[in-house]
């Protein structure tokens, strides 16, 4: 229970990584604000003790600017996917990815600094991928969403240490998600290929190790951020890629 007394808030909760995050957050004894988009968040606040649901839209950014600021470790974990070429992709979109992706999670870190920097301790841990390390082809907005989050990490990390606030990005391969499950299908119209090809010549192609990872391990993964052995990492992406960075 390392987290016995603390607040932990974490976006995208309502199904994938972000509920598998408030999961284990919850079992550390950290009392969890699950935020969501979607009303499923409440499901698994009924279904978890010490999460509470809050409903939120990240592109509206008032409200993201009124989501609870008494926060200990935040998880920046929402985030969308949508592939196109560059031609043909909708600017509209285009902005409302990096708005989810990047202008969120830096109004929330600037929202909840203060309280961290008044206690002299703060977590924050940002849910980025091996596209925070490499790039593919027709994701302009997610790797451009990414790689400008790793930015946001490490600018934090800096200016955060004197007041014993670390801030890191965990860095996972393709995860079984519904956003990698409606990827798929996106990449199957895009290249004109069947989704189990998908999965095959494209997802798992630059991993060594031939497997989606499950949420939990990425939770598990990340808990090391904000336990007992977290004090001096920071600043760093913790890449959970399956060798696919090693090339």
């Amino acid at each position: 229970m390392t987290l016995s007394g603390k607040t932990a808030l974490v976006t995208g909760a309502a199904s994938g990584i972000g509920a598998a995050m408030a999961r284990r957050l919850a079992s550390d004894g950290a009392k969890v604000y699950a935020v969501d988009v979607s009303e499923a968040v409440h499901e698994l606040a009924a279904d978890v003790p010490g999460v509470e649901g809050l409903t939120c839209d990240l592109t509206d950014l008032a409200a993201v600017d009124a989501l609870p600021g008494d926060v200990d470790v935040l998880v920046n974990n929402a985030g969308r996917q949508h592939v196109s070429p560059l031609e043909d992709f909708d600017p509209a979109l285009f902005h409302q990815i990096l708005t989810i992706m990047l202008e969120a999670p830096f109004r929330l870190v600037r929202r909840v600094l203060p309280h961290m920097y008044a206690q002299g301790w703060g977590r924050i841990v940002n849910v980025s991928s091996a596209h925070g390390l490499r790039a593919s082809p027709f994701k302009s907005a997610y790797v451009s969403a990414k790689h400008g989050l790793e930015g946001l990490s490490k600018v934090t990390a800096l200016e955060g240490a004197a007041h014993g606030v670390t801030s890191n990005c965990v860095n996972p391969a393709y995860v079984r998600t519904p956003l990698v499950e409606k990827q798929i299908a996106d990449q199957a119209r895009t290249h004109g290929i069947g989704e189990d090809e998908v999965i095959e010549k494209i997802m798992l192609t630059p991993v060594a190790v031939k497997r989606l990872i499950e949420p939990a391990e990425v939770a598990e993964f990340a808990s090391v951020l904000w336990g007992p052995a977290s004090a001096s990492i920071t600043g760093v992406s913790l890449v959970q890629d399956g060798g696919w960075t090693a090339h």
